[in-house]
């Protein structure tokens, strides 16, 4: 077995997801498994080199895996031809000018979402980087985590005849930072930072209905910022600015239509902190981060409404769960795996930097949309 080392910058992983999903879960999950088996009896070494600001965070982080290389000067890694892959998982602010000098330097990108903070910005890195020559690549980790396989699995195999309708829900509380710490940082709530829930949340909504139901042909959104006043991580009170919550509407190529809310001022009463059901004409299904249940037109309960009288009908236990079938990894790790084949072996690969400028897209026109109170075309995009 031949072992082939490809060295991956990675900037922003001293940030939550950053270190979480991508390095910890992702890129030494690979190592821990003895590398990426590319099945011509190769074995993918991914060597990551972590780069950041805060040299003490970077080298702590180093220490505590056994890493080699740190870096505080981007210009640096990437003027070094031994680095093949850029990623970058910065706060949306800082990305834009990361991933040019990247592209400039001839690397293969694979970045976060969004990635840009306008859609001119984001069509601009699709262009520069196809120009280029370099793979590139853009997380859409949902579309790989077991739920949606499993509704994906029943989308493909007809189950519910023509799908009508999707509804999703989306959220959790987030605290306000004066009494309990928050669980996400205080830029998040900061529109002159980058924050907003529809800029987080609608590029994923983008990707799922696009890759699962149909093209988003329209939208029509509102959004809200429930909780103005917030608490940082030194405890200092700020003015929140972003929208903390978000309410769209989205047709569909084929007629569908999609209804998703998606909340940090909101108390989870349901399985999973992400549903999504869609109704069909021959079934309809409710899948979450990981679990899928089904109802069959021909197991269809008849339930009356009658106010005055309690319920009697044991409505989710109506429902049937979808098995497994298959084993399920981490949902940024499968992607992680997928591309680092895109750029070695040159295989299929569909979730690029225009996909992602599809994403900015729908969450620019989800802000007009709510600024100026009317549904907005979503235009196709090309470059």
């Amino acid at each position: 077995m031949t072992r082939r080392t490809v060295r991956i910058a990675m900037n922003g992983v001293t940030g939550r997801m950053g270190y979480r999903q991508h390095l910890v879960r992702s890129i030494l999950s690979l190592r821990e498994q003895g590398g990426l088996d590319l099945g011509d009896g190769t074995t993918l070494w991914p060597e990551p080199v972590l780069v950041g600001r805060r040299e003490h965070a970077l080298r702590a982080m180093a220490d505590r895996h056994g890493l080699e290389h740190v870096s505080t000067d981007l210009d640096a890694v990437l003027a070094d031809p031994t680095v093949e892959i850029y990623f970058d998982a910065q706060v949306t602010s800082a990305r834009e000018e990361s991933v040019r000098k990247a592209i400039a330097a001839g690397k293969h990108i694979y970045c976060e979402k969004p990635t840009a903070t306008s859609l001119d910005s984001a069509l601009e890195l699709a262009r520069l980087a196809t120009a280029a020559g370099v793979k590139h690549g853009v997380v859409q980790d949902k579309l790989f985590l077991p739920g949606l396989l499993k509704l994906k699995r029943l989308i493909d195999g007809g189950f519910f005849g023509q799908i009508l309708s999707v509804r999703g829900e989306f959220g959790y509380w987030v605290f306000e930072g004066d009494w309990q710490s928050a669980q996400r940082p205080s830029w998040n709530y900061r529109s002159q930072d980058g924050g907003g829930i529809v800029v987080d949340m609608f590029p994923h909504w983008e990707y799922v209905l696009h890759e699962l139901f149909g093209r988003v042909r329209t939208v029509q959104a509102l959004t809200a910022t429930h909780i103005p006043r917030r608490w940082d991580e030194d405890g200092k009170p700020y003015d929140a600015t972003a929208d903390d919550a978000a309410y769209g509407i989205f047709q569909l190529d084929g007629g569908a239509v999609a209804q998703i809310n998606s909340s940090w001022t909101v108390r989870v009463n349901r399985d999973e902190l992400v549903e999504f059901q869609v109704d069909g004409t021959h079934g309809s299904a409710v899948a979450g981060l990981r679990d899928c249940r089904v109802q069959h037109r021909s197991a269809t309960p008849k339930p009356v409404w009658n106010p005055d009288l309690p319920v009697t009908e044991p409505f989710r236990d109506q429902w049937q769960a979808v098995p497994d079938n298959a084993e399920f990894t981490n949902g940024f790790k499968s992607q992680w795996e997928l591309f680092l084949r895109h750029v070695v072996l040159d295989e299929p690969w569909q979730w690029d930097l225009l996909a992602g400028a599809r994403g900015v897209q729908l969450a620019e026109l989800g802000l007009k949309s709510s600024a100026e109170g009317r549904r907005l075309d979503v235009p196709e995009l090309s470059l």
